[in-house]
């Protein structure tokens, strides 16, 4: 291999991702080469997600270039990634976890007011029923595009204002004023780097299992578990957090209506081992404990 061509969607925060990957790879001795590649869901900036219709929207054209052997892997925001992949792809490493909490940011003009009485704008399902859960009578406004371009709405005063992955300010080090928001549990495997490539390339799936984080591994491959498991293939409000804590994994999981007035919560404790599929197991017990009249219930109003 002369030239390892990494593939990415070519907004900012995407191409930071991209070349985290290729400094761990050039440390091995890699010679690389970045390639973006415009998605489906950066074409199509005037419809929420949920709307457009399929799973993968950010990652399916990176997908065609893998499969088309444009380029040798692609790198994602895992928390973008289908839990079902494509015959011959599969995630191969992910990188640390950092800042994967959802924060809240304000536009100027709404500083003093309380949160109950703010207008949101997003366009995730999950945002909107978790926030709907504290604050029933909230008016959202869907937004779209890539970090800069939301803040720049938001300064345009489409709403007073929106939500991020803290990761996302973080990593494009934005002088951005944020406030913390606890009761907004994170979306399965948000914060973290997935570097994706073809199930057959045993030699290079080997090498990038060497720059995989194995902690964030354990850990996002419960959430995307109990994810799969729950959502059978439908968006829905879904929030999941594995973190391991004195050799035990705590596992916070939740599932929404989408205007927020069911939740089903659950908070585990346990000792992890690599044989059982603990996301499974438990989004099985949320599913026996109403969680399956709830996802059809989304179903029937999506």
């Amino acid at each position: 291999m002369n030239k390892l061509r990494i593939g990415t969607r070519n907004s900012p925060l995407a191409m930071w991702q991209a070349h985290e990957v290729e400094s761990k790879l050039k440390t091995l001795g890699f010679e690389t080469e970045i390639v973006p590649i415009l998605s489906s869901g950066d074409k199509n900036l005037n419809q929420p997600l949920y709307a457009l219709g399929i799973t993968g929207v950010f990652t399916k054209d990176l997908d065609i270039a893998l499969l088309n052997n444009e380029i040798d892997i692609a790198v994602h925001s895992f928390k973008d990634v289908p839990t079902q992949l494509p015959n011959n792809i599969q995630i191969s490493a992910v990188l640390e976890r950092d800042f994967p909490e959802d924060v809240l940011v304000r536009n100027c003009d709404s500083e003093p007011l309380d949160l109950e009485v703010l207008k949101i704008a997003t366009s995730s399902l999950r945002r909107r029923a978790f926030w709907l859960k504290e604050f029933p009578e909230t008016e959202f406004t869907d937004i779209r595009g890539n970090v800069q371009t939301r803040l720049k709405k938001l300064d345009d005063g489409v709403a007073n204002a929106t939500l991020f992955s803290l990761a996302g300010i973080k990593r494009m080090n934005l002088d951005v004023h944020y406030e913390q928001i606890p009761f907004m549990l994170q979306a399965p495997s948000q914060g973290v780097v997935a570097i994706a490539s073809l199930s057959d390339n045993s030699k290079l799936n080997e090498t990038l299992k060497s720059i995989s984080h194995k902690e964030t591994e354990i850990c996002v491959t419960i959430e995307r578990e109990f994810l799969k498991t729950l959502e059978g293939g439908c968006t829905a409000p879904i929030g999941a957090k594995a973190e391991i804590l004195n050799n035990q994994i705590r596992f916070l999981g939740r599932l929404c209506s989408l205007d927020g007035k069911k939740c089903i919560e659950t908070d585990e404790i346990f000792e992890w081992n690599g044989s059982e599929n603990f996301g499974e197991k438990i989004a099985l017990k949320v599913l026996e404990n109403g969680g399956k009249e709830l996802m059809e219930e989304i179903k029937k109003s999506l």
